[in-house]
C-alpha cells in the first residue's frame, strides 16, 4: 500500500508540475518568441525596404543626373555616322556613365558631406538625410531646367505657377528637368547631324552625276564620314562639349 500510495503521490506531482510549468513559462516564452518574431520581421521588412531603394537607383541615375543628355548625343552620334552597332550599346551606356560621373561629381560631395556622413554618424534621420541629401540635386537640375519646360509641367499638374524656386516640388521639377535635358540633346545631335549629312549629299550627287545609280552612297559615304570623324578627334571633342555645357572644367 506504502508503495503504491507513494507511487501516486509522484504520478500527482509530475501531473501538476506538467501544468504549472507551461502557465508559469507561458508569458515570458510568448514575449521572446513575439520579440524573435518581431526582430525578424523588422529585418526583413528592411532588406524589402533597402532592396526597393535599389531597383530605383537606375531610373534616380536617368531622371536627375546628366545621364540623359548625355546617352542621347552619344547615341546620335553613332547615328549621323551611319553605324547601326558600332559602337556596341555596352560601351556608349559606360562611356555616358562616366561622363556623368565627372559632371555630378560635385553635387555627389555636397549630397555625402551634408546628408550621407550625418546620417551614417548618426546625427541625422533617414527622412531628414534624404531631404537634404535632394537639395544638391535640385540647384542641379534647377540650374539646367528652362523655365518654359516647368511652367509647362506645372500647369499639365494643375497647379498654379511657383512664386519661387523653393515652391517647386520634385514631381515638377524631375520631368520639367528631363525634357530640359531631351531638347538640348537633339539641338546638339541636330548640329553634329549637319557635316555628315552634307556628306552624304555631296557624294550621292557624285554618283548619280557619274551615272553609278545602283552604287549605294552609304558605301562611299560611311568611311569619308569615319576619316573626318577621327581627323577631327570627334569622340574627344563631344565628350569635351558635354562636359563644358555643365561647367565641369
Amino acid at each position: 500500500m506504502r508503495i503504491d500510495r507513494r507511487l501516486f503521490l509522484l504520478i500527482l506531482g509530475i501531473v501538476l508540475l506538467c501544468c504549472v510549468c507551461p502557465v508559469a513559462l507561458a508569458d515570458p516564452l510568448q514575449d521572446a518568441l513575439t520579440r524573435a518574431a518581431g526582430d525578424d520581421y523588422s529585418s526583413i521588412l528592411r532588406s524589402f525596404l533597402l532592396l526597393t531603394a535599389l531597383s530605383f537607383l537606375p531610373m534616380a541615375l536617368i531622371s536627375v543626373t546628366s545621364f540623359t543628355r548625355i546617352a542621347v548625343v552619344l547615341s546620335l552620334v553613332r547615328r549621323s555616322l551611319g553605324l547601326q552597332q558600332t559602337p556596341p550599346n555596352a560601351v556608349l551606356i559606360a562611356l555616358a556613365l562616366f561622363l556623368t560621373l565627372f559632371t555630378m561629381m560635385p553635387v555627389f560631395s555636397v549630397a555625402k558631406t551634408t546628408a550621407l556622413d550625418p546620417y551614417l554618424a548618426h546625427k541625422l534621420p533617414a527622412a531628414a538625410a534624404v531631404k537634404e541629401g535632394f537639395k544638391p540635386f535640385k540647384t542641379f537640375m534647377i540650374r539646367q531646367t528652362r523655365e518654359a519646360d516647368l511652367l509647362a509641367v506645372v500647369k499639365m499638374a494643375g497647379k498654379s505657377p511657383p512664386r519661387t524656386m523653393d515652391d517647386v516640388t520634385a514631381l515638377e521639377l524631375v520631368p520639367a528637368f528631363m525634357l530640359s535635358e531631351l531638347r538640348t540633346a537633339f539641338q546638339i545631335g541636330f548640329v553634329i547631324f549637319l557635316p555628315f549629312l552634307l556628306i552624304d549629299l555631296v557624294v550621292a550627287a557624285i554618283l548619280m552625276a557619274l551615272g553609278m545609280i545602283m552604287v549605294p552612297p552609304a558605301t562611299i559615304s560611311l568611311p569619308l564620314k569615319i576619316l573626318l570623324f577621327l581627323l577631327i578627334n570627334g569622340w574627344t571633342l563631344i565628350a569635351q562639349a558635354l562636359l563644358a555645357g555643365y561647367h565641369v572644367h
